[in-house]
């Protein structure tokens, strides 16, 4: 499987049709959220109808979010905001639309007319209320 490196001009970005993996430079279409599966998991079942698209890679899940919408977060614990605020370009690989079941890349919940991106207050409350109940399921 071959993997593309560029970024797009056209807005909104979509990805690819075809069977490549597109590395997806963070910042000029979407800022990304990063956290364990587990967690992922967890907070997808909080979010419900109001998850936006996801991408989940073995143990990872990527939400995809408006710019700078998470750029201030307290921190949380096994989470990081991929920004290009960072000093340094960050990528994203990003299945093509036909990839929808794992555990390699794939979309977890895929981009649509009615997702797109996961409101990040939202997505801040259910990640922390998720790393709250895995750690009581750890004690």
């Amino acid at each position: 499987m071959q993997t593309e490196t560029h970024t797009r001009t056209p807005v909104p970005w979509t990805p690819l049709r075809g069977a490549d993996i597109e590395m997806v430079e963070v910042g000029p279409y979407w800022d990304a959220v990063r956290a364990p599966a587990t967690v992922g998991e967890r907070a997808l079942e909080l979010l419900g109808r109001r998850a936006g698209a996801v991408i989940a890679d073995y143990s990872l899940m990527y939400w995809l979010v408006h710019p700078q919408d998470a750029d201030y977060w307290p921190r949380l614990d096994g989470v990081q905001v991929l920004t290009p605020d960072s000093g340094e370009t960050t990528y994203v690989g990003v299945p093509p639309v036909s990839h929808t079941s794992g555990p390699r890349l794939h979309w977890r919940l895929p981009v649509g007319p009615r997702r797109y991106f996961t409101n990040g207050e939202l997505l801040y409350e259910a990640l922390a209320r998720a790393i709250m109940a895995e750690e009581a399921a750890v004690r």
